[in-house]
């Protein structure tokens, strides 16, 4: 294997959960804590802690840095500039949704989810400060390659740098730039993500880029799936569904898990609703809504973000704290088409056994 990181299974595990980045890298896989739910002192906070109890096992970042997104071009913009952009319709709209299944607003005082802080350049640096101030290992970018002199900083730090890519054209500019791991993502998997399935975009991009290492994801979430993408010439996979259900993980609400344990490989969509780009997540009343007639249509990163992210705090509040409320049907996740696998809470540490002793049995029924 191209890839260097001394681990037992080549298996990445991306999660907003620390605990569960600790449980796999300390089976033997790698964790990979994505950085979008912090702020620079929380996010320092979670990176101490992990090294404090990953046994000096290798981690890495997962950050947001848009290849583009609407005012770019404006500079640093703040967060009242991104907000008067926001069209007076897709607020109404909004209102008019949570009215309609009778979301009331957070309680007063409650801090709302920070809505701009990693979907921008200038402000996500300040996470990227933070994540090489710590021994990580891996420093990746979900869309597209980070700015050149993010990459040369974390190369400084021997930090190797990754990148998701949907396309071939996506990961042929990303090594380009100096990103040394394309993660070719499929669109089985959850979040942001393109429309070329796993199975037929892994040996595109492998072939593409080479000899860059590639890991495949996008689907993957059992011993079989990480042979197969093996045999598509990946050097290893990329996971992330599959942690939304494990028993450490405090990021994903137990509403939310709920749902996530009962949904079928069908119950996703590919919808912009979250961020303005594609996005696989569990299909809701939500999801439905900005597909109706009546939806003012998405807009462009960051400020689908920013116009619904007070909506998604009250529906994620109020649907976790009142077992009656209508919030539940609005009330979703990203997450990919392995869902329909995930069918129990487990520790991630017997997530990563599972899978590894499948992978050897399978890679043993093969030599033979």
């Amino acid at each position: 294997m191209k890839l260097d990181f001394g681990l037992r299974i080549p298996l990445f595990a991306f999660t907003n959960s620390p605990e569960v980045v600790v449980a796999v890298s300390r089976a033997g896989g790698m964790g990979v804590l994505g950085a979008v739910p912090y702020t620079a002192d929380e996010l320092a906070r979670h990176l101490d802690w992990i090294d404090e109890h990953i046994q000096g096992r290798p981690y890495g970042v997962d950050i947001v840095m848009p290849a583009s997104y609407a005012g770019a071009d404006q500079g640093a913009l703040g967060k009242e500039a991104f907000a008067e952009m926001i069209p007076a319709e897709h607020r109404k709209f909004i209102d008019e949704l949570l009215s309609r299944y009778h979301v009331p607003p957070l309680p007063e005082g409650m801090r709302p989810y920070e809505d701009l802080l990693s979907w921008v350049h200038h402000l996500t640096r300040s996470q990227v400060e933070v994540a090489l101030q710590h021994p990580i290992k891996l420093l990746a970018n979900a869309l597209g390659p980070p700015p050149e002199d993010v990459i040369a900083k974390a190369h400084g730090r021997g930090v190797k740098v990754a990148a998701l890519a949907g396309s071939v054209r996506h990961a042929q500019k990303q090594v380009a730039a100096g990103v040394d791991i394309i993660v070719a993502q499929g669109t089985e998997a959850g979040g942001h993500t393109g429309d070329v399935s796993t199975m037929v975009l892994v040996p595109e991009v492998v072939d593409a880029v080479a000899p860059a290492p590639v890991l495949a994801a996008g689907g993957i979430g059992c011993g079989r799936q990480l042979a197969a993408a093996m045999a598509l010439g990946a050097d290893g996979a990329w996971t992330g569904s599959i942690w939304l259900t494990a028993a450490e993980t405090k990021m994903t609400p137990q509403v939310v898990k709920e749902k996530l344990l009962r949904a079928g490989s069908r119950d996703t969509v590919r919808s912009r609703a979250l961020t303005g780009k594609p996005a696989r997540q569990l299909k809701t009343a939500w999801t439905e809504a900005w597909e109706s007639k009546e939806s003012p249509g998405y807009l462009p990163l960051p400020l689908q973000y920013m116009a619904t992210s007070d909506a998604v705090n009250r529906i994620h509040f109020h649907a976790a704290n009142s077992p009656e409320s209508q919030a539940r049907e609005l009330l979703g996740s990203p997450v990919g088409q392995i869902v329909g696998r995930m069918n129990a809470i487990r520790p991630a540490a017997e997530i990563v056994e599972e899978i590894a002793a499948e992978y050897h049995r399978v890679l043993a029924r093969l030599g033979g």
